[in-house]
């Protein structure tokens, strides 16, 4: 029989027998979700009020799609200093001015007098949104402890599925009831009382004796995640790669990122620590995690634009339209995350993609006139494979390390789910320009709103709407291509429960040895 000592720890093991989430961890998880939630839920709104705000500043469809794009690129200029950040002032004073400077931004926002103020007051959000995820993920992970870390990661990603519900129905009703402003106001409430939460829940982290700062590689990889967004997002308006406001900045961006890595593997204390990658769980949940998000989030974009050009939807609508994409995800989540902690994520990822897979391959073959409910039984099954998958990934990515590592390898993570995010958008965004312009035999830049002018007009309404929807359909095809590349390296994902080397040096094992590629 196992013996357990007076914390309830299984000796030999180091993982105690009652590992439920308990009320503490729960308290901290609710604040941690508060915050992030707010950013997030600012980030949909924004999406659904982008053309009442090109009417109100009277400006181009390209200059304002910088209120979002500006948020982007603050958020990848300021999530690599986070782990330090985190280790040099502790991680709840961190969380706490991340609200602060989010709260600041969102003020200035809704006060905004042209476009070019709201661009800069986006950025200001974006530095203290891109701080709240990592800081966030960094405080539940120490409070939960790895043996726990799943079903924390499970409520962490309340705010993921709160955000893609939740946010267009709010910004819809909004922008068109009440004032554009208030898609920024209304997170003064949200930000005041994550601030009183987070001072009097939080507990208190002594911050780790202070590091010299990597100013060297902020230098480089900051403003070259920067520039690789930059040009990126800016392939759908150019149409084309070959754009020199495409490529010159992509390949700036690449050369400081290449630049960055090579000097970091012989720093001292670099901004992201590339040790890490010697961690093979760690590796290969980090690589998952960029196929995912190149895959999943540039396919996410196109349902939006589907219910909007072909079926003609209003901004609300469509957003109570991807409700079951949501409503999947709510049920597999919380399910996922337990079993993670008890089987290993590998035996959860997989069958997770499985469903995204089976999901999208309906959307392959969708027309302008598919029901309404196969269409909702699509989302559904997106969503059911979505919860079964992300989180997961992430709480193998934290699960074997040792806690004075959880905070810059979340940094890592994070910076690989932006980049990649932004890339997959780009990426199915100029595929679908690309047919839509074909289709209409028009310039890339054009065809979707030569589609959506067709699309209104009665003599061309059919024939419109139907070459528009089988753009969509191919555009599909290279989703379903994209998530399935997604599976190999959720191969090599751990099938067995996560075990941190902390856990074996408080139960007396020798860690096992690195492997290193």
């Amino acid at each position: 029989m196992t013996s357990t000592d007076a914390t309830g720890a299984a000796a030999g093991t180091g993982v105690p027998d009652d590992d439920k989430l308990d009320a503490g961890v729960l308290k901290v998880a609710g604040v941690v979700v508060l915050g992030i939630v707010m950013a997030i839920l600012d980030t949909t709104v924004v999406n659904v009020a982008l053309t009442k705000l090109n009417q109100e500043f009277n400006t181009s469809f390209d200059t304002i799609q910088w209120v979002v794009t500006g948020y982007m690129l603050a958020l990848a200029t300021v999530i690599p200093v986070t782990g330090w950040a985190s280790d040099r002032f502790g991680t709840k004073r961190l969380f706490i001015s991340a609200i602060a400077a989010f709260l600041v931004g969102s003020i200035l926002a809704g006060f905004a007098w042209d476009i070019t103020s709201l661009v800069v007051f986006r950025v200001l959000q974006g530095f203290g949104g891109g701080m709240l995820m990592p800081a966030g993920m960094t405080i539940m992970t120490k409070a939960a402890g790895p043996h726990r870390v799943g079903r924390v990661m499970a409520v962490l990603g309340v705010p993921m599925l709160l955000g893609p519900i939740g946010g267009p129905i709010l910004g819809g009703w909004l922008v068109d009831d009440v004032s554009w402003r208030w898609i920024f106001y209304i997170n003064i409430p949200l930000g005041i009382v994550a601030i009183i939460a987070a001072l009097r829940v939080l507990p208190k982290d002594a911050p780790e004796p202070s590091e010299k700062f990597d100013f060297p590689g902020m230098l480089m990889l900051s403003p070259g995640l920067a520039a690789l967004i930059y040009g990126v997002t800016k392939i759908p308006s150019t149409g084309t790669v070959t754009d020199i406001e495409v490529w010159l900045p992509a390949l700036a961006g690449i050369a400081l990122i290449i630049g960055f890595v090579l000097r970091a593997r012989s720093a001292e204390h670099p901004l992201i620590d590339l040790s890490l990658f010697k961690d093979r769980t760690y590796s290969v949940a980090v690589l998952s995690m960029m196929f995912f998000s190149i895959s999943f989030f540039g396919a996410m974009l196109l349902f939006p634009q589907y219910f909007q050009l072909i079926r003609q939807e209003s901004a609300l609508d469509t957003g109570l339209l991807l409700i079951p994409q949501g409503l999947g995800a709510m049920v597999t989540m919380p399910i996922a995350g337990k079993l993670t902690d008890k089987i290993g994520a590998g035996k959860i990822v997989l069958p997770g993609l499985v469903l995204i897979l089976a999901g999208m391959a309906f959307f392959t073959q969708i027309e302008a006139t598919t029901p309404y409910w196969q269409i909702l039984g699509a989302l559904f099954v997106l969503g059911l494979g979505m919860g079964a998958t992300m989180m997961p990934i992430m709480s193998a990515a934290l699960a074997t390390l040792r806690q004075h590592q959880v905070a810059k390898a979340s940094t890592s993570l994070n910076v690989v789910q932006q980049t990649s995010g932004a890339i997959g958008s780009a990426i199915m965004s100029v595929i679908l320009a690309g047919l839509l312009a074909s289709k209409f035999n028009v310039p890339t830049n054009a065809g979707q709103f030569v589609a959506d002018a067709a699309i209104k007009n009665p003599q061309m309404h059919d024939v419109a709407v139907t070459m528009s929807a089988d753009a969509f359909s191919s555009t599909f095809v290279w989703a379903v291509v994209l998530i399935a590349v997604c599976v190999i390296p959720a191969l090599f994902l751990p099938k067995h429960p996560p075990t941190s080397l902390d856990a074996q040096d408080e139960a007396g094992e020798a860690a096992p040895p690195i492997l290193v590629h």
